[in-house]
């Protein structure tokens, strides 16, 4: 029976559903419908500052932008876009193309087909989400995506050039300063100057969040995201240092990020209580994670390893970290999270920012039905059927003859019987009626 050493709030859809944000994103979107670039201008002109002559940069400024940058800074990005990128192409290859024969002369293929065009919303504001430019940029042109639009917003007025950068070289066909409601209402919808897109991918606010809901449909989106959140199995074996600094790496994130701890040793929830209360004083980020630590951590003591998977599993967290002496049952014990981070050499951060795989993922218990951002996401598994045998065209028509009528779908019926009176030499009444000889 598992025991709260310390309890938090939950999480959930039902707390996304913001009348106030929900009503001002529609408004928004409405007007950039209507307006178009006039409207994208003033909302950016009130919530960033920021109107310069064109939102979209050109090469020449993305190059004067790059060339601001530290070597060392240009060289990890580097680094860590040829891990995201090798991940991703990997994963591409394992998605090929099908075709059978069902039945004689039947032939039943799919293929898989890149969307025509993608657009990449990269976070501002306080943390820049650098990193996200590799997952969502990336990602797509790994799947062959041929047409990438890529926003970010300004930053108090200021370019964010290791952003900028990031965007240029992950291979960004369109490049604008551009942030909140109004860009991906931008990319979605379309303006006089920016062509809408086929899918949104990308992390935001939750202005940003609701506003792919509200697109969903009219345009593809990656996933609807909530608050960054972590959570850690652990055993007997876990360093209880190491789990405070990792549930505090992802406190960071917000103030509704919940930090979860499950294990099977008292003694280390104890410790890592203990630990986090010494480390949070001193964090550069404590407004953000002293308020996810107090209201959303939780610390949870159980059985044994086996009851710490199921509570996982019901958690469906985004984040889960496996710091056991056999973290790797996880991946046969468990259902239900964003992605698997297995022993104390893995950290969750890795994921984030350097090791490859991408750090879009559900949030909000989404787990239980969907993976996150990867490289088939911006794909589209499309199906095809050749019948070559008249004999066995006939066979079918009268198959779907007779299964069309049971669902009294008449016109559905006839289009298999003309298959089994021209191919298999089938009489019908209402064929007979309007020719004397068939077609042959």
């Amino acid at each position: 029976m598992p025991q709260y050493l310390k309890t938090g709030r939950s999480k959930s859809f039902l707390d996304t559903a913001q009348d106030e944000v929900s009503q001002r994103v529609r408004a928004i979107i409405a007007d950039v419908r209507s307006e178009g670039d006039a409207a994208v201008r003033r909302y950016s002109e009130t919530f960033d500052r920021w109107s310069p002559e064109s939102f979209r940069l050109s090469p020449e400024q993305v190059a004067e932008i790059v060339a601001t940058l530290p070597q060392q800074v240009i060289d990890d990005i580097r680094f860590v876009q040829d891990q995201v990128r090798g991940f991703a192409e990997a994963q591409r290859a394992t998605l090929t193309d099908l075709e059978v024969e069902t039945l004689p002369g039947v032939f039943l293929g799919h293929k898989q087909v890149p969307i025509d065009s993608a657009g990449a919303y990269i976070p501002g504001g306080k943390y820049p989400l650098t990193a996200s430019a590799h997952m969502t940029i990336l990602t797509a042109k790994a799947a062959g995506v041929p047409r990438v639009v890529a926003c970010t917003p300004p930053i108090q007025g200021e370019i964010p050039a290791a952003t900028v950068a990031a965007m240029a070289m992950a291979g960004a066909d369109e490049i604008y300063l551009l942030g909140g409601v109004q860009a991906v209402a931008a990319m979605a919808v379309g303006t006089e100057t920016v062509q809408p897109v086929a899918m949104i991918a990308g992390p935001g606010n939750a202005y940003v969040a609701e506003a792919k809901r509200q697109l969903f449909g009219e345009v593809g989106i990656d996933l609807f995201a909530g608050p960054t959140e972590v959570l850690l199995i652990a055993d007997d074996d876990a360093d209880p240092f190491v789990c405070a600094v990792d549930l505090l790496s992802q406190a960071e994130h917000g103030p509704e990020s919940p930090a979860v701890l499950v294990t099977t040793s008292r003694r280390v929830a104890e410790q890592t209580i203990a630990h986090v209360e010494a480390i949070l004083p001193g964090m550069p980020t404590r407004d953000y994670a002293e308020p996810a630590w107090r209201d959303y951590g939780q610390v949870v003591v159980v059985d044994d390893l086996d009851e710490a998977f199921a509570v996982g599993d019901a958690l469906a967290s985004e984040h889960v970290q496996i710091l056991t002496a056999e973290p790797r049952q996880a991946l046969d014990k468990m259902r239900n999270f964003g992605a698997l981070f297995l022993g104390e050499n893995t950290c969750v951060s890795y994921g984030d920012k350097v090791i490859g795989t991408n750090h879009v993922l559900p949030t909000l218990g989404s787990a239980r039905y969907t993976g996150g951002l990867w490289v088939g996401k911006y794909l589209k598994t499309v199906t095809y059927q050749e019948v070559r045998s008249e004999e066995t065209s006939g066979m079918l028509g009268e198959v779907c003859g007779r299964a069309s009528r049971v669902e009294r779908f008449e016109g559905h019926a006839r289009s298999g019987d003309v298959r089994a009176w021209k191919h298999a030499g089938q009489r019908f009444d209402w064929i007979d009626a309007l020719t004397t000889s068939p077609a042959r």
